[in-house]
């Protein structure tokens, strides 16, 4: 994934760990409006979650961040 969709899941998860705690859950579909304005990107982060990480459809908030802050 780009740098940019990183930061972006990054501020996603924050935001969402402050506002519900640290055992909040999410999907990838949290990193997206609902009206799919971006399908290749929606394609490549879906291939992100599912094939390479074989992530559940929930996954806590706390560990994709780390997922991703290590992958930098």
């Amino acid at each position: 994934m780009n740098k940019e969709i990183k930061q972006k899941f990054i501020a996603i998860c924050d935001e969402k760990i402050a506002k519900k705690g640290e055992n909040v859950g999410l999907s990838f579909y949290a990193f997206f409006k609902n009206k799919n304005d971006n399908p290749k990107l929606l394609l490549e982060v879906a291939t992100w979650w599912i094939e390479t990480h074989q992530l559940n459809h929930f996954e806590k908030a706390v560990k994709i961040k780390k997922m991703i802050t290590e992958s930098k």
